[in-house]
């Protein structure tokens, strides 16, 4: 307390000595890693930054246009197994890579701040291609789609909506979990993910007609502009780990 006053005295708030010691959180004077541990402290919290972190990347809204191209000549009843698979498979990759991820970095000897860029970098590729409007396939990748009888593991859970971004974006959280809470709460995020694509992909043919290919273009821009910001301030932060 003595210390506390001769701060004050000293024309410095206690409340911001406070937070620079860790003891109080402000958002503003707490580092990104501070910031994202406090998120995956408890349940509801880690579930729902993992889902709207997930959200924009995974797109489920932008892969429904390919979805309904696929299945074109299917019934109904196929469609939906079809895309009830592809959100199993989607949960599943995701689901590895945050269990699995932690251990793969330590047996490569990858650092956090390593991981931060490279992801960062990764997810920057993945919000260039949705500014841009380029596809997330390969010419390859499409042409075989096109005669595949089974499309939900390839290409639409790999690499159309659990690509690289979603990944290093999962594998960055984990870095950070530190709680069997934190862990649960972002499979739920996860699981949360999955149902969201399986709605999207049963229900979203009709309501992307509506919208018209236009406005569609318009959504995925704007996502890709946001996941730019977001890869930017993840590489940003992994330049400030290594320097400070």
């Amino acid at each position: 307390m003595a210390l506390l006053n001769a701060r004050w005295r000293r024309g410095r708030e206690p409340s911001v000595y406070l937070a620079r010691k860790g003891i109080l959180g402000f958002p503003g004077l707490m580092s990104a890693q501070t910031a994202i541990q406090h998120l995956l402290q408890d349940l509801p919290t880690a579930a729902t930054a993992t889902f709207l972190a997930l959200f924009p990347i995974v797109n489920p809204l932008g892969g429904i246009p390919m979805f309904f191209s696929l299945t074109a000549d299917f019934p109904a009843p196929e469609r939906r197994q079809t895309a009830l698979k592809t959100a199993f498979y989607v949960i599943a990759i995701l689901v590895i890579f945050m269990l699995f991820g932690r251990f793969v970095l330590n047996f490569f000897g990858i650092s956090l701040p390593v991981l931060k860029i490279a992801g960062g970098l990764i997810v920057a590729n993945t919000a260039w291609g949705m500014v841009t409007g380029s596809s997330r396939m390969t010419m390859e990748e499409s042409s075989e789609a096109l005669t595949k009888e089974d499309i939900s593991l390839t290409p639409m859970a790999m690499p159309m909506l659990s690509g690289p971004g979603s990944i290093g974006v999962v594998m960055g959280l984990a870095a950070h979990a530190n709680s069997f809470l934190a862990y649960a709460g972002m499979m739920i995020g996860i699981v949360a993910i999955g149902l969201t694509v399986y709605l999207l992909l049963c229900l979203g043919g009709p309501f992307v007609k509506r919208l018209g290919p236009g406005a569609v273009g318009a959504i995925n821009r704007i996502f890709g502009f946001l996941i730019l910001a977001i890869a930017v301030q993840l590489v940003w932060n992994g330049v400030a780990d290594f320097r400070g």
